[in-house]
């Protein structure tokens, strides 16, 4: 009688089967071999070992060495450092869910800015089409970027003290003498 010839044990490329039916089979099988190895490891080792696995469909699954409710009860809430660590957690994730909201809604509000503005050089504030504009927006203009300015200066006073007062007056007095330093009068 001749020998029954295989193929032998291959190497299976890891993706993502496609047959939701393979897929929960390869799962069930794949499952029932790493609780043999954490038990393994558990009789080998004496370790503690605790897994949670959730199927494809979202059912969850458990197995601990020697019980899931020992190992989390024992290593996870029993202990203060397990009990912070998951407070930690558990505060770093809202912590960073809000974050995003901020962040979704700053982003929201650039947009209908950026909307608002229109196209071009009318995008930013401070530069408008300079060539369009009458006395009367050239005022407006400078008064926004009076108002910018000292805004500045107020906020860098505030940080910066004295040192600050004295760079701004003879700034600004060399900037009234002289306002535009390419022209000659």
């Amino acid at each position: 009688m001749e020998a029954k010839k295989t193929r032998g044990r291959q190497k299976t490329e890891m993706k993502r089967i496609e047959k939701e039916d393979d897929r929960l089979v390869v799962f069930s099988k794949r499952r029932s071999g790493i609780y043999k190895k954490a038990t393994e490891l558990g009789a080998l080792c004496g370790a503690q070992v605790g897994i949670l696995v959730f199927s494809p469909m979202g059912k969850p699954h458990s197995f601990g060495n020697p019980s899931i409710d020992y190992v989390l009860n024992r290593n996870l809430f029993w202990r203060p450092t397990g009990r912070k660590k998951i407070l930690q957690a558990i505060e770093n994730y809202n912590e960073s869910v809000e974050h995003l909201e901020v962040v979704k809604e700053c982003r929201k509000a650039l947009r209908q800015l950026e909307g608002q503005r229109g196209s071009g050089e009318q995008k930013v504030w401070w530069k408008p089409p300079i060539k369009d504009l009458d006395l009367q927006g050239l005022k407006q203009m400078h008064d926004s970027f009076k108002r910018v300015t000292d805004h500045v200066s107020s906020n860098l006073r505030l940080t910066q003290g004295s040192r600050f007062d004295n760079c701004t007056a003879s700034t600004s007095a060399s900037a009234v003498s002289n306002p535009n330093p390419n022209h000659s009068h």
